[in-house]
C-alpha cells in the first residue's frame, strides 16, 4: 500500500508553513500519486490503495484545488472518471458516459446534499422522493443489448470508453443473454458484477490447495476475472451481477422514476439488489443508512462500501443535471465507517484565510489512521474547542473517514496528569496584529483588516481563478513571486505590470512575461459577476454573485444599493446582503474598485435583468422539452426581462412555458386556470 502524510486544510486556509510551497507541491504529489493509483486499480486490477484511502486522497485534493483554484489542471484526477483501457482489449465507447458519485460520509454531509437540492429545484424534490439501495462493491460494467440480445459487455473504463469483454460478460450467469419480454430497440444496461462472499472463500481455498496466492478481496479478484484474456478463467470464477440503471441511445431513461426502472430490470431478467427502500423525507435515507450499516451489512453475502442515493423522478434529475460533467447533482454515494486513532495534541495553532476567516488547526504527534499518517487536524472555530475541552497535552481521538481533513472528535480526560494547557483564541490577528472580530453568527473569528498580509496571497490566487477573471498563467507561485517582488499588493496592480517589470523575475522569459501580460488584460472585459466572485466579499459565492450583477445589472448600481434592496433580491438572503454592504462601505474597498475602473475592467452585466422589461414582475414555470431552448436558456430570457422563475405552480403564477411532455405541471396549470404558453409566445413575449 502505498504511503502518503496529507497535510490537513480546512475549507478556507492551511496552516501557515504550509501555505507558501507546500500546497503547490501536495497538489503535484496528490494528483501523480491518484492517477497511478487509478491505473493500477482500473487497467491493472493491482491496487496499491485501499477504497477508502483513494477517497481520501480524492477529497484531499478535491479541497485544495477549491481551496487555490490555480492548482487545478487539466489532465487532475478530479477532472476525469476513470482509467484508459488496456489494449489486450478492443475498444468501446458507451452510449452515454458512465460517471462518478460525490460522496457524503455522515447524515450531516447527505442532509446538506439534500438541502442543496431543495434550494434549486423546491417542491419538485419532495414530489419525487428518493430510492435508497445498496452500493455493491465490485467492478461496474455496461450491458448493450440490441433487440434484446445482449451484443456487448464493457468495462467502466475513463467513463467514456471502456474495453470490450463481451466473451468473458457471456460467462456470467446472471447476465441474461437476452432480456425478458419486450425491450427497446437498444438499450445500455450498468451494473456491478461481484464475488459472494461464499463463493470467494472457496476460490481462495481452492488456490491455496494449488499453491497459487490468494486473492486480496471479493473486488479484486472480480475485477481481475472480468478482465482475463482467456473466458474459461473467467466461468471458473463464481461471478454475479446486480444492474442498477439502464440508458438509451439518446441519453434518456426507460422509465419515469428510479424505483421503475428498478422492477423493469427486474422485470427484464436482470439481478436487482435487495434492501432497496424508496424515502420521502431525508430523516427515512437517515434511519435507511444506518439499519444497512449496522444491521443489515452483517448479514449480506457481498461486500458494499455504502449505499447510493438518487433523486426518484428521472425528469426532476434531468432537470437537476450534472456537475461539472463529472457527477450527478441527483445522486450521491453514502459512505460508511469512519477510521479512528488516538495520538497526543501536541500545540493548537490558527490560520488566516483569504477572507480574514481565523481557523485553529491541531498540530498533532503523527499517527497512523486508516494507512495514512496525520499530523495536522482541523478545529473549525474557537467555540468548538471550548464545547469539546480540548487541552494542549490532551491524548485525543482522531477521525479519518472521506474526510480529506482530519477531524478530532475530543480528547480522552481519564488519561490527563495535570500537564494539559486551556487554549485561549487569539484577540490579535496572528499575521497583521489587527483586533479580531467575531462572525455575525456569534461562532467564527476573522481579521477585519483586507491589507492583512495573511489575505493577501489567498485573495489575490482566488481572484485569478478559472471561476474569476481565470487569468492564465498566474499560478500561486507566480503570485507569491509577484508579492515577493512587492510588485502587486492587490488585484488592481495586476493591472499594471509590464513586460519589463516580470523578466528579472525567476523563471520569466520574454515570451512568458508576455502571455501573463495579454492573460491578465484579456480578464479585464469578463462580465461584472466574474468579478463580485472574484472580489472575495465574505459569504459571496459564484452563484450569489451572478445573481446580483444581473439584478443591478453595474457594480455601481450595487454599490449604492440599500441593504434592503439587496436582501430583496430571490436567493440572497441578509447574511450575504449586510456582507455585501459592508465590503463597499469600507473605503480600502471603494478605492480598490475605483483603480479598477481606471484601469479598464469591466463594471456591468451583459446578462442583466432588465428593470423595466415585459416580464417585469411576472412569476413563471417551466415545463416539459421545448423546441429551441434549454431549460437554462429559457430562465435567463426570462429573468432577463424582469420575471421570476419558480419550480411549482400556483395561484401566483401569470403563466406556464409549456413544451413536451410537460407531466403534472400541465394539469395543475389548467385546474389553476394558469394561462399556458409555447416558446413561440414566450419569445414574442420578451421580443425575440
Amino acid at each position: 500500500m502505498l504511503k502518503v502524510t496529507p497535510v490537513a486544510h480546512e475549507t478556507e486556509p492551511a496552516a501557515p508553513s504550509m501555505i507558501p510551497t507546500h500546497a503547490s507541491e501536495r497538489a503535484a504529489a496528490l494528483r501523480e500519486q491518484l492517477t497511478r493509483a487509478s491505473y493500477e486499480y482500473y487497467a491493472l486490477d493491482r491496487p496499491s490503495l485501499s477504497d477508502s484511502d483513494y477517497d481520501r486522497l480524492f477529497r484531499e485534493l478535491q479541497t485544495l484545488e477549491a481551496q487555490y483554484p490555480a492548482l487545478l489542471t487539466s489532465d487532475s484526477p478530479t477532472q476525469r472518471v476513470g482509467a484508459t483501457p488496456q489494449s489486450a482489449f478492443g475498444r468501446h465507447a458507451h452510449l452515454v458516459p458512465m460517471i462518478s458519485l460525490g460522496n457524503a460520509f455522515s447524515d450531516d454531509e447527505l442532509s446538506e446534499w439534500e438541502a442543496k437540492l431543495v434550494r434549486v429545484a423546491g417542491r419538485d424534490i419532495a414530489e419525487s422522493g428518493f430510492t435508497a439501495e445498496l452500493k455493491i462493491d465490485g467492478a461496474a460494467i455496461s450491458l448493450t443489448y440490441e433487440h434484446g440480445l445482449l451484443v456487448t459487455g464493457a468495462t467502466r473504463g475513463d467513463g467514456t470508453t471502456g474495453e470490450n469483454v463481451t466473451l468473458n460478460v457471456r460467462t456470467v450467469r446472471d447476465i441474461p443473454l437476452r432480456l425478458h419480454g419486450d425491450a427497446p430497440e437498444k438499450l445500455e444496461i450498468r451494473g456491478e458484477l461481484y464475488l459472494p462472499f461464499d463463493g470467494f472463500e472457496r476460490m481462495n481455498e481452492e488456490r491455496v490447495r494449488l499453491g497459487e496466492p490468494v486473492f486480496a478481496n471479493p473486488r479484486n479478484a472480480a475485477a481481475g476475472a472480468l478482465r482475463q484474456l482467456n473466458p474459461a478463467i473467467t466461468a471458473s470464477r463464481p461471478l454475479r451481477f446486480f444492474g442498477y440503471t439502464a440508458v438509451l441511445p439518446d441519453g434518456r431513461t426507460p422509465a419515469e422514476s428510479q424505483w421503475e426502472l428498478l422492477d423493469q430490470l427486474a422485470a427484464w431478467g436482470i439481478p436487482v439488489a435487495p434492501h432497496r427502500q424508496r424515502c420521502t423525507a431525508i430523516t427515512e435515507l437517515h434511519a435507511w443508512a444506518y439499519e444497512v450499516e449496522h444491521t443489515l451489512r452483517a448479514e449480506l453475502n457481498f461486500a458494499i462500501d455504502g449505499g447510493v442515493i438518487k433523486v426518484d423522478s428521472v425528469r426532476v434529475q434531468q432537470d437537476l443535471g450534472v456537475i461539472g460533467g463529472r457527477e450527478p447533482r441527483w445522486a450521491i454515494a453514502r459512505k460508511f465507517a469512519a477510521d479512528i486513532a488516538e495520538t497526543t495534541l501536541a500545540d493548537i495553532q490558527v490560520n488566516t484565510g483569504r477572507t480574514g476567516v481565523l481557523t485553529p488547526y491541531a498540530v498533532l504527534e503523527p499517527v497512523l489512521v486508516g494507512g495514512t499518517t496525520v499530523t495536522f487536524a482541523t478545529l473549525h472555530n474557537a467555540d468548538l474547542i471550548a464545547s469539546k475541552d480540548l487541552r494542549i497535552g490532551d491524548r485525543v481521538q482522531i477521525k479519518r473517514a472521506g474526510d480529506v481533513i482530519p477531524q478530532v472528535i475530543g480528547p480522552v480526560p481519564e488519561k490527563r496528569d495535570g500537564t494539559q494547557q486551556p487554549w485561549q483564541p487569539p484577540t490579535h490577528c496572528p499575521s497583521c496584529k489587527s483586533p479580531v472580530a467575531r462572525e455575525e453568527d456569534g461562532v467564527g473569528l476573522y481579521c477585519p483588516n483586507v491589507l492583512c498580509p495573511g489575505r493577501q496571497l489567498e485573495g489575490l490566487v482566488h481572484f485569478a481563478a478559472r471561476d474569476c477573471m481565470d487569468i492564465d498563467g498566474l499560478s500561486y507561485q507566480r503570485i507569491k513571486q509577484l508579492l515577493d517582488a512587492a510588485l502587486v499588493h492587490d488585484a488592481a496592480d495586476l493591472y499594471t505590470l509590464t513586460v519589463d517589470q516580470l523578466l528579472p523575475l525567476e523563471r520569466f522569459a520574454e515570451k512568458s512575461a508576455e502571455n501573463l501580460i495579454a492573460a491578465i488584460s484579456a480578464s479585464r472585459a469578463h462580465p461584472l459577476s466574474r468579478l463580485l466572485f472574484a472580489l472575495g466579499i465574505r459569504h459571496v459565492g459564484g452563484q450569489a454573485a451572478q445573481l446580483l450583477a444581473r439584478r443591478f445589472g453595474t457594480l455601481d448600481a450595487l454599490m449604492n444599493a440599500s441593504l434592503e434592496e439587496i436582501s430583496a433580491v430571490r436567493g440572497i438572503g441578509d447574511v450575504i446582503a449586510r456582507s455585501v454592504r459592508a465590503f463597499f462601505d469600507d473605503p480600502t474597498s471603494r478605492a480598490l474598485v475605483d483603480r479598477l475602473r481606471t484601469l479598464g475592467v469591466r463594471l456591468d452585466e451583459p446578462e442583466a435583468q432588465q428593470a423595466s422589461g415585459a416580464l417585469n414582475g411576472a412569476v413563471v414555470v417551466i415545463t416539459g422539452t421545448l423546441p429551441t431552448l434549454s431549460r437554462g436558456e429559457a430562465t435567463a430570457l426570462v429573468e432577463r426581462a424582469g420575471g421570476r422563475v419558480t419550480s411549482s405552480v400556483s395561484r401566483k403564477t401569470t403563466f406556464l412555458v409549456a413544451g413536451a411532455d410537460p407531466g403534472g405541471k400541465l394539469d395543475k396549470a389548467n385546474e389553476l386556470g394558469v394561462k399556458v404558453i409555447g416558446e413561440d409566445e414566450l419569445q414574442a413575449l420578451v421580443g425575440g
